[in-house]
């Protein structure tokens, strides 16, 4: 069934309620009628525009919150104004050119997310935050090993998905030199292509069992390797945040529950992770599903590789932040965050 065509009136309605969601959003303060004739071109009278507010209060898109104070727009006005934006304005060529230039310097994956978060409260003036991912999702790459003594080696391990995990090992012995590209090639041909998970089960069974390609003088070094390899794998923390800009909140002013929830993370880390995809979802107020969040909006996208979505990052902020810019901010850092982890 074909949706009915509003009327002129509520087409004039329509304009009106953006106009005191867009004014709202760039004062922070009631809207009323006369401001809304001498900022825009609605083509009607003053009277004509308190009917259409006390119209717009009816249907609960608007309070008055004192007698004499203009509106300030509910949710359902934000919610009506994010859902009709058309087009988002891109981000300017010398804006994307900055942006990939600032994310390109990081040296791992983890220095990528924490740029990127810094550089999302930056554009924004809003909290920032990034999910990093679990290591297990991602498969080895490659594990160097660098003899820093004759009883020291540093593991340096390298997912797929470019994230860096370096550990110190201490030997019970002394590592002759020429042993050490046979123990890091032995680790590479055990580790590389495997899961995480996968992984870690074979680097124990090869340094616990009788593999013939762990010689009598490998043994020991293989078993301290692996010791702390599964370490690295399995005890890793998972589902961490990085934040940024959180003195931003602090200047809002009425964002005491957000700071709880970021504190805690369990409630932004069920937001993020609800990402599935590299689109850019908006959330506000109840929609966050949780009263820390109720007087906050979420704007959040998923980043990752072709292969699938790694972990979410978006900004938090009041209500009224500004919808368009945040949206447009969140899509180009997702997105190169996205093409450098992809290696583009």
């Amino acid at each position: 069934m074909a949706a009915r065509a509003m009327t002129g009136t509520e087409q004039r309605r329509s304009e009106v309620l953006r106009a005191i969601v867009a004014d709202f959003i760039s004062t922070h303060e009631p809207v009323g009628s006369k401001a809304l004739v001498e900022r825009h071109s609605l083509g009607v009278s003053s009277a004509t525009i308190r009917n259409d507010m006390a119209v717009l209060e009816s249907e609960g898109y608007i309070v008055q919150q004192h007698t004499s104070s203009g509106r300030i727009p509910t949710e359902k006005a934000y919610r009506t104004f994010v859902d009709g934006i058309a087009q988002i304005k891109p981000l300017s060529r010398p804006e994307r050119r900055a942006i990939l230039g600032f994310l390109e310097d990081g040296v791992d994956m983890e220095d990528v997310l924490r740029r990127s978060v810094q550089l999302l409260a930056q554009l924004t003036r809003q909290v920032a935050v990034v999910q990093i991912p679990d290591l297990r999702r991602g498969r080895v790459k490659h594990c160097e090993i660098v003899q820093l003594a004759n009883t020291r080696l540093l593991l340096v391990l390298i997912t797929d998905a470019g994230q860096v995990e370096q550990r110190n090992v201490d030997l019970s012995e002394p590592l002759a030199a020429e042993d050490l590209p046979k123990l890091r090639q032995l680790i590479n041909e055990t580790l590389v292509g495997h899961t995480l998970d996968d992984a870690s089960a074979a680097i124990a069974e090869m340094a616990a069992g009788d593999d013939d390609r762990v010689s009598p003088q490998l043994r020991g070094p293989a078993l301290t390797c692996a010791t702390v390899l599964v370490e690295t794998m399995l005890e890793r923390p998972t589902d961490r945040l990085i934040l940024a800009g959180t003195p931003n909140l602090v200047r809002a002013g009425e964002l005491e529950s957000v700071l709880e929830a970021l504190e805690e993370q369990v409630v932004v880390l069920r937001l993020l992770s609800a990402a599935r995809d590299h689109g850019v979802s908006v959330t506000i107020g109840e929609e966050n599903g949780t009263a820390e969040l109720q007087s906050a909006a979420v704007v959040s996208t998923g980043y990752g590789t072709r292969e699938g979505v790694m972990g979410g990052m978006g900004v938090l902020g009041p209500t009224y932040l500004d919808y368009p810019g945040t949206i447009s901010s969140v899509q180009a850092v997702g997105h190169y965050v996205s093409r450098i982890l992809a290696g583009e």
